[in-house]
């Protein structure tokens, strides 16, 4: 009698650690989904942007039109991969970085050249374009700072002993971060100073 009582209540015990786990999961897995939706908003708002910034640009008569198509281009690319936040593997999370990366580089490039047209430099509709785009690039940097936070928070959750059994028989895997690039991450300025504060790499 006394076996089978110590059975029931190390039975109640783990039930009751395992649906305190649960929860916690849940709850953590809602805040990374969260975080990871203002990450989307930020990289939309900068999507939005560009088509402005294109055609402002084309009004320079010889800007050169690689540039453009490079931006042009690697917009599309950018714009034509979505994750599915129920699925944000390490996978998904590279392959998407990946993209936008790409897209910053594309738009270093562009702003670099407009240097060289002080007509462009002095053209009200340009600088306004390039002030937001600045700011946008600062509100990325945080969006992706505090989804690394949360990825961290809940990888930390769903790895830990017991909570590690309940991740496994509910199916809560380990989602992706954003890792820090050498150069691909920078805000579009005309100076380009590297500014790779605003990523928390995983640990």
């Amino acid at each position: 009698m006394k076996n089978l009582l110590i059975v029931i209540a190390v039975v109640v015990v783990l039930a009751l650690m395992g649906g305190c786990s649960y929860n916690g999961m849940v709850k953590s897995d809602e805040n990374v989904k969260g975080k990871w939706g203002e990450v989307q908003t930020q990289y939309q708002r900068r999507s939005d942007l560009i088509p402005n910034l294109v055609s402002t640009v084309k009004g320079e008569a010889n800007f050169e039109k690689g540039t453009l198509t490079e931006v042009t281009n690697a917009r599309a690319r950018a714009t034509s991969i979505q994750v599915d936040p129920t699925k944000l593997t390490p996978e998904a999370i590279q392959q998407y970085q990946q993209a936008q990366g790409q897209l910053s580089t594309a738009l270093g490039r562009l702003l670099v050249a407009s240097e060289n047209y002080p007509n462009l430099r002095a053209n009200d509709a340009f600088r306004n374009l390039q002030v937001q785009l600045e700011g946008t690039e600062n509100r990325i940097g945080v969006a992706r700072r505090d989804f690394n936070e949360a990825v961290q928070a809940y990888n930390s959750k769903v790895r830990t002993f017991p909570a590690n059994i309940t991740a496994k028989m509910f199916g809560f895997a380990e989602k992706g971060y954003f890792q820090s690039e050498a150069g691909s991450e920078k805000a579009p300025s005309v100076n380009f100073d590297t500014d790779s504060k605003t990523d928390t790499t995983k640990k």
